[in-house]
């Protein structure tokens, strides 16, 4: 782990994987996931030289919390690691949650974005024509209301959340969650993540479907290429497609018979075509 400060004085936690001056491609966890949260076998990275860069939102880990944070406000953040580290022009990838922040860099920073990918990306909560918890299971229909009513609803939520048994996953997600090297990684992840509390957690919920987002995706003007399950009910598919319509350089790729925890096996081909892409 290596620290950045940013201009504001806080620190984020920095993590690097596979090879040491490879391509850098930045990679942005879904919630509640940090800088630990990654493809599990590191023969990807190795066998596609990359340089895999990846971070603590703020209140997740290690990273210094900011409550009230926008979804835009990761721009921030990402470029003062792109600065620190070096990168120039790179390519960035966001899972799940993630995904909104990648986006939001690729808004805010275009010469800095060779090529931006997503997987199960959730679509903003005040989306114009989109019945945004259709399709969703009742888990995150509730978190999205909880976050309606604020802060501290969503706080309470949370910790409620964490004193209960977890309803059941769908058979197509327990699939992929239970494969070891998948559970070791996640497990070490959230473990890190929720560190210090469960406040990055709240905070990430707020910006993700409590607050605007504070950007609009269609000023993402580099190429996207947008992989989603068919079958998930964690973010519905028709999250996948409001984004494509609104983001003209999006490539849009649906998985049938894939759920949310899919986007690990869309991972390799992800990080090939951001790879091949930066060559190119």
């Amino acid at each position: 782990m290596r620290e950045v400060i940013t201009d504001d004085g806080r620190t984020l936690a920095v993590e690097e994987w596979g090879v040491p001056g490879g391509t850098p491609v930045v990679y942005v966890a879904g919630s509640p996931m940090g800088r630990l949260a990654r493809y599990p076998d590191p023969a990807l990275f190795t066998e596609l030289g990359v340089r895999l860069i990846t971070y603590d939102r703020p209140g997740f880990g290690s990273s210094t919390p900011l409550p009230g944070r926008r979804v835009a406000d990761a721009a921030g953040d990402i470029l003062a690691i792109a600065v620190e580290l070096d990168l120039g022009r790179f390519p960035i990838f966001g899972v799940s949650g993630g995904g909104p922040h990648a986006l939001a860099f690729a808004a805010a920073h275009p010469t800095r974005v060779s090529r931006v990918a997503t997987l199960a990306a959730i679509a903003p909560r005040d989306a114009d024509g989109l019945d945004w918890t259709a399709g969703m299971m009742e888990g995150n229909v509730g978190s999205a209301a909880a976050a309606a009513l604020g802060r501290e609803a969503m706080e309470e939520r949370l910790i409620a959340a964490g004193t209960s048994a977890p309803p059941p996953l769908p058979a197509i997600e327990q699939a992929v969650l239970s494969r070891p090297a998948v559970s070791a990684m996640l497990g070490a992840a959230f473990a890190d993540a929720v560190r210090p509390g469960v406040g990055g957690w709240v905070d990430d919920a707020m910006a993700l479907y409590g607050t605007p987002w504070g950007f609009d995706p269609g000023m993402v003007m580099v190429p996207v290429r947008m992989w989603h399950g068919g079958a998930d009910t964690t973010v519905p598919v028709s999250h996948a497609h409001w984004l494509a319509k609104r983001m003209p350089g999006a490539d849009v790729h649906i998985e049938p018979g894939a759920g949310h925890a899919g986007h690990f096996d869309a991972t390799p081909e992800t990080l090939r075509w951001l790879v091949r892409r930066e060559k190119d």
